[in-house]
């Protein structure tokens, strides 16, 4: 079943940050606490020092109102190229900040604000990680696969990589 390795500190921010970075792109999950639950994909812009998850959105956004309303969420990373997982709950701020947001600008961002960092709908919003979980298979997807049917035909379970518990 693989091997667990929790992970603390300085080494669970460095997976925090490699695997938000590498997959760039995660499901953002909102009021939580309905059926079904409310996400949508969002790309990362930054994961700090201290581990949190920087993002920018839109202010009359259906995801700000949620979060305004209950600031508990869930972002779930998938990177398929290096099969590799995360899942983060945490508490989510929104924040005006024209210094911060110079700061997390890419010019594809101007799709959605073509103000630019001055777009009154630009707010920011950074979640800072309470519990996370990590997936990371030691080996690549065609190696992983072949351990999968040759564990359904001897019966025995595979080592399917590394998994972990990530303490902020």
């Amino acid at each position: 079943m693989g091997d667990t390795k929790n992970l603390s500190n300085t080494e669970a921010i460095e997976k925090i940050q490699e695997i938000a970075r590498d997959a760039d792109i995660c499901l953002f999950a909102t009021n939580l606490t309905e059926l079904p639950i409310s996400a949508r994909p969002m790309s990362t812009q930054k994961v700090d020092d201290d581990g949190n998850l920087w993002f920018l959105s839109s202010k009359s956004s259906v995801h700000n109102e949620e979060i305004n309303k209950d600031s508990r969420v869930q972002l779930f990373y998938s990177h398929k190229g290096s099969a590799e997982y995360l899942s983060v709950y945490g508490e989510a701020t929104i924040l005006v900040d024209r210094e911060i947001a110079k700061d997390l600008w890419s010019p594809i961002v101007k799709a959605w604000f073509p103000e630019g960092v001055d777009d009154p709908e630009l707010t920011i919003i950074k979640v800072a990680p309470s519990d996370a979980y990590y997936w990371d298979t030691k080996n690549n997807k065609t190696v992983s696969l072949l351990k999968i049917i040759a564990g359904a035909v001897t019966g025995k379970t595979m080592d399917d990589g590394i998994k972990g518990k990530i303490t902020v």
